[in-house]
């Protein structure tokens, strides 16, 4: 896996799957990894050539001193794709991810071929929630909040179904850095892309969960009702909704990105 620099931040990045195909980027969501795709790499890389990334602040990529913003985020993104010398991509961006793409949908549109915005938002009215979180884990770190996040990430049902998916979940969930979570709920508690959306020229899928607490339905009709021609599909999970419906979302993202 390459390490590309992004104005002095190393970021980990893995490129797999077909050559000489479309190429994929996948953005996570905050507290995870490019792991948390694995679900979906068996069938998008027959398809596509795929791009993965560790957000700075995350993973193996480096942790520079905050704040963070969504500009910065999509900066970054660009820097990858030029160190590969990729000229255009697909995106799917799930939760913070999602947010990514929208300052990408707006800000670098020849960059763009499909938008695929999964279990995210354009803005917080409140950022209440954001705060508390924050203060928690400058207070007992990740672990705090663990029980939480997960609930938040995946149903109940799924939880007790599956506990070793879950459990590596909140590994990676506890395994973030902290100083890189933090800074990067600090760009989380001021987010506002209302007025980009409109600005979105990209077809555009919003995929959003039915028990999805932390981005709920809602959120994702109003990304929908403001981006012009966007679509909305419903999976039947909570925020990870790749992890939580594999197959569904997996179908989702590839019927969106074949149609013509």
């Amino acid at each position: 896996m390459p390490m590309i620099d992004a104005d002095g931040c190393l970021l980990n990045v893995s490129v797999e799957g077909r050559d000489g195909g479309p190429t994929l980027m996948l953005s996570n969501s905050l507290g995870c990894t490019l792991q948390m795709w694995e679900p979906q790499m068996k069938a998008l890389t027959q398809l596509f050539r795929v791009i993965r990334y560790d957000r700075r602040g995350h993973g193996k990529s480096n942790v520079p001193p905050g704040p963070y913003t969504m500009e910065r985020f999509g900066r970054d993104v660009l820097a990858i794709l030029d160190d590969l010398n990729i000229e255009k991509v697909h995106w799917c961006g799930l939760s913070m991810g999602g947010m990514v793409g929208q300052w990408l949908g707006a800000n670098a549109p020849e960059r763009f071929g499909k938008l695929i915005l999964a279990n995210t938002s354009c803005y917080y009215a409140e950022p209440t929630k954001w705060l508390e979180r924050i203060d928690a884990v400058k207070k007992g770190g990740i672990a705090a909040v663990a029980d939480a996040v997960i609930a938040g990430w995946l149903t109940q049902d799924f939880r007790e179904r599956e506990p070793d998916i879950t459990a590596r979940m909140k590994s990676m969930l506890l395994a973030s850095p902290v100083e890189g979570y933090l800074a990067c709920c600090e760009a989380l508690s001021t987010l506002d892309q209302r007025e980009l959306l409109a600005k979105i020229k990209s077809p555009t899928l919003v995929i959003a969960g039915r028990h999805d607490m932390a981005t709920p339905i809602s959120a994702g009709e109003l990304i929908r009702s403001k981006i012009p021609g966007a679509s909305m599909t419903i999976i039947d999970a909570a925020h990870i909704s790749n992890v939580e419906q594999p197959h569904a979302f997996t179908d989702a993202v590839v019927g969106f990105l074949t149609q013509r």
